[in-house]
């Protein structure tokens, strides 16, 4: 059976305004009914053993231990790449000092990043690959000197990472700068 285009436009209309008369109608319901109740908030009670209070570097600290650690590479004459990490290993702050090498700013960030990750500064841990060499697979780590963790009461709160010296030994000296800085 073949219909013409007036009947086969009729039809669609009629099944287009079913349709939308359907789904309104189901929407209308729906707003008659009551809103679902919110869900019940966790008071921050101190008390509340499921709660657990963190310590975080709030963005002008870290810029100031970025900038401390930068001032104290130029100090030498060094041309670096400062970044600093929050205790998740997200980069709060990256200051690229003039001149310094492309490479340095994913190097610095990842050095902080290793540093926040294992408590340690990083030259320490670079030690440890003798021992355990398939610690440098970890994405997103550096396992080379340059990379301080900031600490409260022992607990990493952040990381700076230092890059583009020519020597690890020197990033790491500028970190602790940077460390230092905070501590003031």
């Amino acid at each position: 059976m073949k219909l013409s285009l007036r009947t086969r436009v009729l039809t669609g209309a009629v099944a287009a305004a079913a349709l939308s008369a359907g789904t309104f109608g189901a929407m209308s319901a729906n707003a008659t009914e009551p809103a679902a109740a919110p869900a019940a908030a966790v008071e921050a009670d101190p008390a509340n053993k499921n709660l657990q209070q963190s310590t975080h570097l709030t963005v002008a600290a870290a810029t100031e231990a970025a900038q401390a650690a930068l001032d104290a590479a130029e100090d030498e004459n060094q041309r670096v790449t400062v970044a600093v990490v929050d205790r998740n290993g997200n980069t709060v702050v990256t200051l690229r000092g003039d001149g310094a090498g492309p490479q340095s700013y994913e190097s610095a960030e990842r050095k902080a990043y290793t540093a926040v990750s294992w408590n340690a500064p990083t030259s320490e841990l670079a030690k440890r690959l003798a021992q355990a060499p398939n610690l440098k697979d970890i994405p997103g780590t550096l396992f080379l000197a340059g990379g301080a963790p900031v600490q409260v009461k022992g607990a990493p709160i952040a990381g700076i990472g230092v890059a583009g010296a020519p020597s690890g030994d020197l990033d790491e000296k500028f970190a602790q700068a940077g460390v230092a800085a905070l501590g003031k």
